[in-house]
């Protein structure tokens, strides 16, 4: 399922944006008041420059002693950011992002300005629902009507648990 085709991704919340000077301080103040994790760092064009999460201000400033009044983003921000398309597949950007360990992806039009900021989570949450649908299709497809409809629930049950431990270990 490519990313444009969630329903959920017109509806997001448009991303939480700085220039490279806004001060730590500010930028935190912004994140705050709309309940963000992060926010992007752009240039004039919306082009990604990087971001700066709550991880970055634990270990960049605080654990940094740097003073958030005087600090500017650009000091403390992650300047390797992948960014996708809204034409990639989902499932290829949850193992990209669990692999890489990395939690929000900025989702990019053709000329790389910034369009959309989805999670992790976002895709877990929007996939499930499908993703089992899918696992409970392919069952009885292979192993046929006369195969106890209980069994195909038990397996995709358990599939479902190991997913999940799977993801959450993967996230830590």
């Amino acid at each position: 399922m490519r990313i444009a085709d969630r329903t959920e991704f017109a509806s997001k919340a448009p991303p939480l944006t700085c220039t490279p000077d806004t001060i730590v301080f500010d930028a935190v103040t912004q994140m705050a008041e709309k309940n963000f994790g992060s926010i992007f760092v752009t240039d004039p064009d919306n082009r990604v420059l990087g971001v700066m999460t709550e991880r970055d201000i634990f270990r960049r400033v605080i654990g940094a002693s740097r003073d958030p009044k005087t600090t500017p983003v650009s000091e403390v921000m992650t300047t390797e950011v992948r960014a996708a398309h809204k034409d990639d597949q989902i499932l290829d950007w949850m193992q990209i992002m669990s692999n890489e360990r990395f939690r929000r992806l900025p989702i990019v039009d053709e000329d790389k300005r910034l369009i959309a900021v989805m999670s992790q989570g976002d895709f877990v949450g929007y996939t499930w629902p499908q993703l089992l649908g899918q696992v409970g299709q392919m069952a009885q497809a292979t192993l046929g009507p006369r195969f106890n409809q209980l069994a195909i629930a038990g397996g995709i049950a358990v599939y479902t648990i190991i997913l999940v431990i799977v993801l959450l270990y993967a996230t830590r």
